[in-house]
């Protein structure tokens, strides 16, 4: 059974960071490719950042330059280092596991509970 558990949101204040981290468990994690993904309040779930099974990445517009996402197959722990944080970066972050190696495509079909990020003064 494939379980995600994101961990390390917060509140924090305009240009602070964060880093989130996300536990896999039920696949095998080195050879899929994972995303992170954020809805924020009264919308849709949007992709922030995708990373392939052998480290290809990519990053939504909004995000790139401030965000970085990596993993450790060691771990079976993926994460997202969130820096220059900005209000419109509010919402709950949810990470994804894909049956291929890539960040797209069917995935297993299960979210974690996500984890709050509060960007706020």
């Amino acid at each position: 059974q494939v379980q995600l558990v994101e961990s390390g949101g917060g509140l924090v204040q305009p240009g602070g960071s964060l880093r989130l981290s996300c536990e896999a468990s039920g696949f095998t994690f080195s050879t899929s490719g994972m995303s992170w993904n954020r809805q924020a309040p009264g919308m849709g779930r949007e992709l922030v950042a995708g990373i392939g099974s052998t480290g290809t990445t990519t990053y939504a517009k909004s995000v790139k330059g401030r965000f970085t996402i990596s993993r450790d197959n060691t771990k079976n722990t993926m994460y997202l280092q969130m820096n220059d944080l900005k209000p419109e970066d509010t919402g709950v972050y949810y990470c994804k596991a894909y049956r291929g190696r890539y960040w797209w495509g069917e995935d297993f079909g299960s979210w974690g509970q996500g984890t709050q990020v509060t960007v706020s003064s």
